[in-house]
């Protein structure tokens, strides 16, 4: 699938660097956090939810300036691909009939990234890990699937974090099972991707033996890992059962989250 390593374009801001992820019929646009040293380092794909990875153009969204920052700064290379930009597309959040589909486009994006890691001499691609949020948490879902391996014969990702996904479609499925440690978070009050599908995939994994965990705080809702996003209702949501969804930042559940998540990724 990869077939040339593009160079780093010119660093876009401060905090990151714009990067070009080759695939089959061109390349992904990207965004990369380095941390301080010369490596080889492990890394992290992370995979951008419905609203994209800019906030708008020029400006990536807070959340993925946080996460990326705080990767980094625990010795981590975060890799960010754009898998919405990349093709001229905006915000899926209101789509219900999406092009990028999270099983189909969205995972050969992942596998395209871990390939593009693997190349580099500053990482160790035996510990490239995978984390998403929403509509990428539910790529992630998609990927760590057993019947998903890569037949690349490189490594594969070491282990995988999935944000407030929406499990129904995985839940639905009889050959779901998954292949490497999973970790699931999600509020308890989540009313965009609710809890009960995740927690029945997560229930029917461990009695497979497989290591799948689920961490549900209290009173969260969807977003509840943004550094500052208030309280609100948003309208014109695909994929919930009113067209709308309580979103918003939950500090304790945020906080937990930024060291479950680091631990996670640093546990031998």
């Amino acid at each position: 699938m990869i077939s040339l390593v593009l160079p780093v374009l010119p660093a876009f801001a401060s905090g990151y660097e714009r990067v070009a992820i080759p695939m089959d019929g061109g390349h992904l646009e990207g965004v990369m956090f380095r941390p301080r040293g010369a490596g080889p380092f492990p890394a992290v794909v992370a995979l951008h939810g419905c609203g994209g990875l800019w906030r708008e153009p020029g400006k990536l969204s807070v959340r993925h300036s946080d996460w990326g920052e705080r990767l980094a700064a625990a010795g981590f290379l975060v890799l960010m691909p754009d898998s919405y930009g990349s093709r001229g597309l905006g915000s899926q959040c209101g789509v219900k009939d999406m092009t990028v589909r999270a099983g189909r486009e969205r995972t050969a994006d992942v596998a395209a990234a871990r390939g593009f890691l693997q190349h580099r001499a500053d990482i160790n691609a035996a510990a490239i890990s995978l984390i998403g949020w929403s509509g990428g948490g539910s790529t992630v879902l998609n990927t760590v699937r057993k019947d998903k391996a890569p037949q690349d014969g490189q490594p594969d990702f070491r282990r995988a974090i999935s944000f407030y996904p929406g499990c129904r479609a995985q839940s639905e499925t009889p050959s779901f099972s998954v292949r490497l440690p999973l970790l699931i978070l999600m509020g308890a009050d989540d009313d965009w991707t609710p809890v009960a599908p995740c927690n029945y995939l997560t229930r029917a994994a461990q009695m497979r033996g497989e290591p799948v965990d689920l961490v549900v705080y209290p009173g969260a809702v969807h977003d509840f890992d943004h550094p500052r996003l208030e309280l609100k209702e948003r309208d014109n949501v695909a994929y919930s059962t009113t067209g709308k969804a309580t979103v918003g930042t939950n500090p304790a559940a945020r906080a937990d989250a930024l060291k479950r998540v680091e631990s996670f990724l640093k546990a031998p």
